[in-house]
């Protein structure tokens, strides 16, 4: 059950990239242990408001309390896995080498990092090429490693911009098995996707357009309200304006 307080919360968030304001008065509560999905176009505000959350863009004017810290959340950085869209890795160390060192940023201890490293690449399917270089890896192998390192250090909140992209079917099904059963053992995630089958995932959704929310609920609440039969088009329907 999640708790009251929310994990997350914006209150009247503008940002602004020099005079282009990107988000509009937007607000949001990202209930704990619970999977939260932005979904929308790309361009419309979806990573803007991740890096508002962690701290890499400062909000013009409102508010953005991140686990009880006002952002940018510093006091509390290690309680936060975040997994942006460009992966920061290196590629002359193997898998397992910058998980050792991204989990030794994180304050882990060798004992520590011994225990999770195994746990964490075989949660993302990469239990067989810790040994090897980043530069050898694919891209989705690429994707997958930066998402072991959200992973690493067990954080409270999970904060991933387009974690699948690039990733098979297969791979992309069983991770959001990992985030399901993550957040039942009560980790909260705030994931952005534009793929809408994955959007399904989530416990409740926020869809974004022109730096606003269109609309905000359960998948399922979302498509019984717009009388249609899946997201997508629901979707359309709220960009519209033709929801009652």
């Amino acid at each position: 059950m999640p708790d009251e307080q929310p994990l997350v919360a914006l209150d009247d968030v503008c940002v602004a990239y020099g005079k282009n304001e990107v988000l509009h008065h937007f607000s949001l509560d990202v209930p704990a242990g619970s999977i939260m999905g932005l979904v929308g176009p790309s361009g419309h505000g979806k990573t803007t408001l991740i890096n508002v959350v962690v701290g890499a863009l400062k909000a013009k004017s409102g508010a953005v309390t991140v686990l009880g810290e006002p952002a940018p959340p510093r006091r509390v950085k290690n309680d936060i896995g975040f997994m942006p869209q460009s992966e920061a890795l290196y590629a002359d160390l193997t898998g397992a080498e910058n998980l050792r060192f991204f989990g030794t940023l994180y304050g882990m201890t060798p004992a520590r990092l011994a225990q999770r490293i195994p746990v964490v690449l075989q949660q993302v399917s990469l239990e067989d090429t810790g040994h090897k270089v980043v530069s050898e890896f694919s891209g989705g192998m690429q994707r997958r490693l930066s998402l072991a390192i959200a992973l690493l250090h067990e954080p409270r909140l999970l904060v991933l911009d387009e974690p699948t992209v690039g990733l098979d079917p297969a791979h992309r099904v069983a991770l959001w098995a990992t985030f399901r059963a993550l957040a039942d053992d009560g980790a909260t995630f705030l994931v952005t996707t534009h793929v809408m089958d994955e959007a399904a995932n989530c416990d409740t959704l926020v869809m974004i357009h022109d730096g606003r929310p269109l609309a905000t609920g359960s998948p399922d609440a979302l498509i019984a309200s717009t009388g249609t039969d899946n997201l997508e088009d629901a979707f359309l329907v709220f960009e519209r304006g033709e929801h009652a």
